[in-house]
């Protein structure tokens, strides 16, 4: 038989030949039988486990690089061993007999021709390292050493994830200080950046020593984290509540107070922190971050150098007021504004001489809103001038409406409020002129209002279409006088026809409950209409409320009244019935040469308080197209 004899020791010689190369192989190896024991291992395998080949033989093998330490792994080892699985590679921290620590990749797979498994155990240590070190790099801020804005999120999610799955054993809460450096861009465009990074390096170390101070630092499971720029973020896991967030924060903003000695420059910078402590059921990491940072814009707009605390109803309306903004601009193209209409009373007849135009916007969600929850966001995102065009078309085309249903010799003139933003981003003059053609309007019986402030600065294109409006035959007001600049040099030269005094002037009138009114609002009223009507002005007061301060106004001069006392804020066809009473009334004294002007102020007075009675119920305070927020009204006089 010598072919089988020759057959016989090539495979002897290939078999001593596998043998020799298995034991010279730097990779170390060891081939496992079916039951998980080792049949026979190599040198290098026993040098990694600080042992003897012989030594290693019958040993389990799972034992000798810790397979069983994940069920996982384990589970794909039996299925390896079982020959239903092919290979099965992970990572092992493997422990030297001699002490020190190494980070190995096992891998396992079937030796063809027979039921055994060959394992394999390849050091990675250095590569682990290099990972490492990289990834540090990558996580962390190179000027502060700091833990950087992915590390942050990755720690909070992690923080958040860890406490849905422990019952018991932390608090079930987390915070966050979320600081921001007051006038740090001036550093940096004054000193330079370079000084920028000292005073951004020495920031974050008194950030970690507050932290550690107060048993929150790196060793201690929290985080002290550079964000960007000069965004700084403090996270308390397991934290006890929003006492434990305001003592860091009070901490924290006093240490960023103290100045900084920075190669020879002395800076002192403050910050703004907004602080957020929740629990953590139902939080995410979106969520908090966006609380925090909206609690850190409050804190800047609260005036810097603070800290705030997360408030869910100043939140709330901060989500209401992003959500009209949102919805402003298609609003008044789907037509859900509208108008009401306060009577302007002439204060020595008591005739309604104009109305001012008020709008409403009749809101699907939120209902009936004044102008003092939507005008600011119409101003800043620019809808103001398609409001403004509507508000001003609507309400010419309602007082000729008035004027053909009830002809008289006097005409009741509206009153318009006109934002400043709608002289510099429209052609105000053009509408204004475009509109009265369209509608037959008079120009007469328009009048324009403007605030003290937006008046009182005018100046270039805003003074050029002032002077073009009154020069129509518009007539130009301005609104709350006396709560602004109140130059009175520079209101001579202005084409202003009309004064509405602040309603804060009004109310020092009043009596309330025997206490007696300022006399110093008086002589400031008195001195102001003599100063208007030397100027040719007419003089408006607002808010009257009390037939004394009807009185007390006639007394100083003034020429007209508006508020409670006459009439809410009221639909237009309430205004028209009013109108109609009013030219009734006339008429009646007309042909009676015996009723004394006592009387004919007193019907007219009735008349007016009868058509107030049909105002809607819960009427804000009146507020112009150009309004800020105002406090609500008192309550309506009894006459009305």
């Amino acid at each position: 038989m010598p072919a089988n004899s020759a057959s016989s020791h090539r495979a002897e010689s290939e078999l001593r030949d596998y043998r020799a190369a298995f034991n010279a192989a730097h990779l170390a190896m060891a081939v496992v039988d079916r039951d998980g024991y080792v049949v026979a291992a190599n040198q290098a395998f026993a040098g990694l486990l600080g042992s003897e080949p012989h030594a290693l033989v019958h040993r389990c093998a799972a034992d000798l690089v810790d397979l069983a330490a994940e069920a996982r792994t384990w589970a794909a080892y039996q299925e390896v061993l079982r020959g239903r699985q092919a290979r099965l590679r992970c990572t092992r921290r493997l422990k030297h007999p001699d002490g020190h620590s190494l980070w190995t990749e096992v891998t396992l797979g079937p030796v063809p021709g027979t039921g055994d498994v060959l394992l394999s155990v390849s050091d990675i240590s250095d590569r682990r390292d290099l990972q490492a070190r990289l990834r540090h790099l990558q996580m962390h801020d190179p000027v502060t050493r700091l833990p950087n804005r992915a590390l942050f999120f990755e720690r909070l999610s992690a923080a958040l994830e860890a406490s849905s799955y422990d019952h018991g054993g932390g608090t079930g809460r987390i915070g966050l200080c979320y600081l921001d450096l007051d006038g740090f861009k001036a550093v940096n465009d004054t000193l330079g950046h370079r000084v920028g990074d000292r005073l951004l390096t020495a920031v974050a170390a008194r950030l970690t020593q507050c932290a550690d101070q107060s048993g929150y630092g790196r060793t201690g499971g929290h985080l002290v984290a550079r964000l960007g720029g000069d965004e700084f973020a403090l996270l308390v896991e397991d934290s006890t509540g929003t006492e434990q967030l305001v003592d860091l924060a009070r901490s924290v903003l006093a240490a960023v107070q103290e100045p900084f000695d920075l190669a020879g420059q002395r800076l002192s910078v403050s910050a703004s922190i907004g602080v957020v402590e929740r629990a953590t059921d139902g939080t995410s990491a979106t969520g908090l971050m966006q609380a925090a940072d909206t609690t850190l814009y409050w804190a800047k707009a609260d005036g810097k150098a603070r800290w705030t605390l997360f408030d869910p109803e100043r939140n709330a309306h901060r989500m209401t007021r992003q959500a009209l903004s949102s919805t402003l601009r298609p609003a008044v193209e789907r037509g859900e504004f509208e108008l009401e209409y306060q009577p302007l009373v002439d204060l020595e007849s008591g005739t309604v001489r104009g109305v001012e135009a008020l709008v409403r916007w009749k809101h699907p969600q939120f209902g009936t809103l004044t102008p003092n929850r939507f005008i600011g966001i119409a101003e800043e995102d620019g809808s103001i001038v398609q409001l403004g065009q509507w508000v001003l078309k609507t309400a010419c085309r309602q007082a000729r409406r008035w004027q053909i249903e009830q002809p008289s010799d006097a005409p009741v003139f509206v009153s318009v409020n006109v934002a400043v933003r709608q002289v510099w981003d429209s052609d105000l003059v053009g509408d204004v002129a475009e509109i009265l053609a369209e509608t037959g309007l008079a120009p007469q019986l328009l009048q324009l209002e403007l605030t003290e402030s937006a008046v009182m600065g005018s100046a270039g294109r805003p003074l050029q279409a002032l002077q073009a409006l009154s020069d129509m035959g518009v007539r130009i007001a301005i609104d709350d006088f006396g709560t602004g600049y109140s130059n009175l040099a520079y209101l001579s030269r202005l084409p202003v026809s009309v004064l509405k005094l602040d309603g804060s002037f009004v109310r020092g009138f009043r009596y309330d409950e025997g206490t007696h009114p300022n006399p110093a609002d008086e002589t400031i009223v008195e001195a102001l209409v003599q100063l208007a009507h030397r100027l040719g002005l007419t003089v408006t007061a607002e808010c009257v409320e009390t037939p004394g301060q009807a009185a007390r106004l006639r007394r100083v001069g003034c020429d007209t009244g508006q508020g409670w006392l006459y009439s809410r804020a009221v639909a237009p066809d309430v205004i028209a019935r009013m109108i109609g009473r009013q030219a009734a009334e006339a008429a009646s004294a007309a042909t009676s040469p015996s009723a004394s002007a006592k009387e004919k102020e007193t019907a007219t007075a009735t008349v007016t308080a009868t058509a107030t009675t049909t105002a809607t119920a819960g009427e804000s305070t009146p507020a112009s197209v150009s309004a800020a927020a105002q406090p609500d009204e008192p309550a309506p006089h009894p006459l009305v």
